[in-house]
């Protein structure tokens, strides 16, 4: 049984990764306007991530006995001045769920909850993996400057990008 400190701390997480699903979304839509089809694709699998993250935490708690209760989902910004300011939004955003799912390693320890640390070990591994993809593109960015066909073949590159359903936990 999960205790309700954990319970908690999950359903707060559970809020934060359905709003990073909106705010990639909200992204989506952003690049979708530009024509930028390539970088709508890899949007796009950011949705698909942050939902299976979503739902994998949801089902845990299920699993655990927990009991769900949704929160409402904040509005998640719409506007950005690039594709460069896009990205660094991005990379902030990761760099706070990572704070988020260590804050709730941190629960998890305190209470010695053992079976929630093994599951959140999976969690800080992808956080791992999706600062390093962001900052990746994040970098092309920046080299790639005002120069249209740079930004035309980075936009074809991220057009490969697919989405794998996770195993997670």
């Amino acid at each position: 049984m999960i205790s309700e400190k954990m319970e908690k701390a999950f359903l707060d997480q559970i809020n934060k990764e359905l709003y990073s699903e909106y705010l990639y979304l909200s992204m989506k839509a952003y690049f979708a306007n530009l024509n930028l089809n390539g970088f709508v694709n890899w949007m796009d699998v950011q949705v698909q991530e942050e939902h299976a993250h979503a739902m994998g935490m949801f089902d845990y708690v299920l699993e655990r006995g927990g009991k769900i209760e949704l929160e409402a989902i904040e509005k998640p910004e719409t506007n950005w001045e690039s594709p460069l300011k896009v990205f660094e939004h991005v990379l902030k955003h990761e760099e706070y769920v990572t704070s988020r799912i260590n804050a709730l390693m941190d629960v998890a320890e305190e209470v010695k909850d053992r079976a929630a640390i093994i599951f959140l070990n999976w969690y800080l591994k992808e956080q791992v993996e999706e600062e390093s993809n962001v900052g990746g593109v994040l970098a092309q960015l920046k080299l790639i400057g005002e120069d249209k066909h740079a930004l035309y073949a980075l936009d074809k590159e991220l057009a490969a990008r697919t989405f794998v359903q996770p195993v997670i936990g």
